[in-house]
């Protein structure tokens, strides 16, 4: 028998906006406390080979459970589960939330602490390629009020959530001396850099992890171009997945409204400016509209 006192936990792994602590594992099964913080959102959904019970009680706050067909909220002392979970569902802290999370089949250390690591590493790479450490969330941001405005599924929901936060990962393989070069890169240097779209998906992929490896697919394309003329692979038009798109707006907008040590950012009336000017050239015309109509709340920001 096993006694766990309050605050006691096996494990904890930190996110922003999200604290999820191991309780108790034996024989497959995990007991996970999640603290979510009000405005943050946490998503599971199906994996082949997974037939395991997934179970959700809400300790205090208010969770909203969101589906492509349905939305409901619990409240404290209420729960959810399934076995196994059919569906993409995304819940999201109204409120400073707590709850447990009970799972058959082990989950905690394949995932969590891949997502951290990755997180961890995003964020120091951002840094490096000279943004301030906010940039990966203010991304993260802009991509789900987009993604919101589009009525985004809900595993589009959950992809692009994370691919947005992810959208440079692969810049780790980038030399230094490329990454932070303050001049015009040479063509083969450009050819070099090129290539983080397509590292970013190797190392989602690397973690074995399915739902990850979708993202790694996401990440690759944001830097392709509705027109065709993007890279690595000359996507277009709807050959690129929504949710790149979305992160090639977003990012842009917040490239060119960033102050680096080898530029100053343009105002956001300028970024807006510029989106729109390449509205179905550079970005897709769908994506950039919802954009556009998000100009106060994005300015707010």
């Amino acid at each position: 028998m096993g006694i766990v006192n309050e605050g006691e936990f096996i494990e904890t792994v930190l996110f922003k906006g999200l604290r999820i602590s191991l309780l108790a594992a034996g024989d497959g099964t995990e007991v996970i406390h999640h603290k979510l913080l009000s405005g943050s959102s946490w998503a599971m959904g199906p994996e082949e080979g997974w037939d395991g019970l997934e179970y959700v009680f809400v300790i205090s706050g208010k969770l909203v459970y969101q589906r492509d067909d349905e939305s409901l909220e619990l409240k404290a002392g209420q729960s959810f589960y399934e076995s196994p979970i059919k569906e993409y569902t995304l819940f999201y802290a109204e409120e400073d939330t707590e709850f447990i999370y009970v799972t058959s089949q082990p989950v905690f250390h394949n995932y969590s602490q891949f997502s951290k690591d990755l997180m961890e590493l995003a964020i120091s790479i951002e840094e490096k390629d000279g943004y301030t450490n906010d940039h990966c969330y203010r991304i993260k941001t802009y991509a789900m009020l987009v993604g919101e405005a589009l009525n985004l599924n809900t595993k589009q929901t959950a992809l692009l959530n994370l691919g947005s936060f992810f959208h440079d990962l692969g810049k780790v393989k980038v030399p230094l001396n490329i990454l932070q070069k303050p001049s015009k890169l040479t063509d083969d240097e450009w050819e070099i850099m090129k290539l983080h779209t397509t590292y970013g998906r190797e190392l989602l992929e690397e973690t074995k992890i399915p739902f990850l490896s979708e993202i790694g697919k996401i990440v690759e394309q944001h830097h392709e171009r509705y027109d065709g003329k993007g890279y690595p692979k000359g996507l277009k038009g709807d050959e690129i997945s929504i949710e790149a798109a979305i992160i090639a707006v977003v990012d842009s907008f917040d490239a060119m409204t960033t102050d680096r040590v080898y530029k100053k950012g343009k105002s956001k009336e300028e970024a807006f400016d510029e989106i729109l000017r390449n509205r179905g050239t550079m970005y897709h015309p769908q994506v950039v509209d919802a954009f556009i109509a998000l100009k106060d709340k994005i300015s707010e920001l």
